[in-house]
């Protein structure tokens, strides 16, 4: 059982940044596949970024050039710089992991076999 922990989340003005991070424990996080999602109030949990076994990343649209999804293997945890933050950026920020590793259908939470507890993220304008 792989278990998943984010931390980084808070409150800051419009412009501004934040780095999430999420610890995973097990010795296998370097073949995971790893992906962050999101859930704004009122609507559904949406993809965000991911990046696979081999250091692939793939972004949503509407982070692109902003967000920054990064892995460090030694300390298994993955991360996701945001900067140029917005208000519509105010979420729950969810870690996700894949087992099979080739984040395959990374904007789909079907491939994720395990996920955090979620951190909150508020944007004031």
């Amino acid at each position: 059982q792989v278990q998943l922990v984010e931390s980084g989340g808070g409150l800051v003005q419009a412009g501004g940044s934040l780095r999430l991070s999420c610890a995973a424990s097990g010795r296998t996080f370097a073949s995971f596949a790893m992906g962050w999602f999101r859930r704004a109030p009122g609507k559904v949990r949406e993809f965000v970024a991911a990046i696979n076994w081999s250091g692939g990343t793939y972004y949503t649209a509407s982070v692109k050039g902003r967000f920054t999804i990064s892995r460090d293997n030694a300390k298994n945890t993955v991360y996701l710089q945001m900067t140029g933050l917005k208000p519509e950026d105010t979420a729950v920020y969810f870690c996700a992991a894949d087992r099979s590793g080739s984040g395959d259908y990374y904007y789909s939470e079907l491939p994720y076999d395990y996920w955090g507890q979620g951190t909150q993220v508020t944007v004031s304008s």
